[in-house]
């Protein structure tokens, strides 16, 4: 079974990822956008937990109605200069009061991972699950942000 980081732990990842044409499987899956869209009402009986995942291109405002069906968002982060997602998870969580699991999967680097928990991700798949361990120190690199965050609402000035 594959690790992850979750709430700053390392944890087994008990979701799997299923493609579009794969046969559905017990447990918990997540699923593309686009399978969700083709095949909404089967996956809304699925026994066990259901995820979606999405990329930057894939358009948020499409699935904020059925987010209550969800207990995982994947954000998908094909190379690490695509920041479209940090903008997903900050809405997911402010906007639209998600309080599942957002995770990050893909070309996710340590120096990223501060930042990405202040959007309001909580977990993450790295591409390198031998460098876990390493990567929980990230959450710690910094001790105050600037901004106002998903998880610091306020902005420094205003926290003084």
């Amino acid at each position: 079974m594959q690790k992850i980081i979750k709430d700053r732990e390392i944890v087994d990842d008990n979701w799997q990822h299923l493609d579009d044409e794969a046969a559905l499987v017990a447990g918990n899956i997540t699923v593309s956008i686009t399978r969700w869209q083709e095949q909404h009402e089967t996956l809304s009986r699925h026994e066990g937990g259901l995820g979606i995942r999405l990329s930057g291109d894939d358009p948020l405002e499409e699935i904020v109605p059925d987010l209550d069906r969800f207990q995982l968002v994947v954000l998908l982060f094909p190379v690490f200069t695509d920041g479209r997602c940090y903008s997903y998870a900050r809405l997911l969580r402010d906007r639209y009061h998600f309080k599942g699991e957002i995770r990050a999967q893909g070309d996710v680097l340590y120096d990223q991972l501060f930042y990405m928990s202040q959007c309001g991700i909580n977990s993450f798949e790295l591409a390198n699950p031998n460098r876990l361990v390493q990567a929980l120190a990230a959450f710690d690199a910094f001790s105050e942000s600037y901004q106002a965050t998903v998880l610091r609402p306020e902005p420094l000035y205003r926290r003084r």
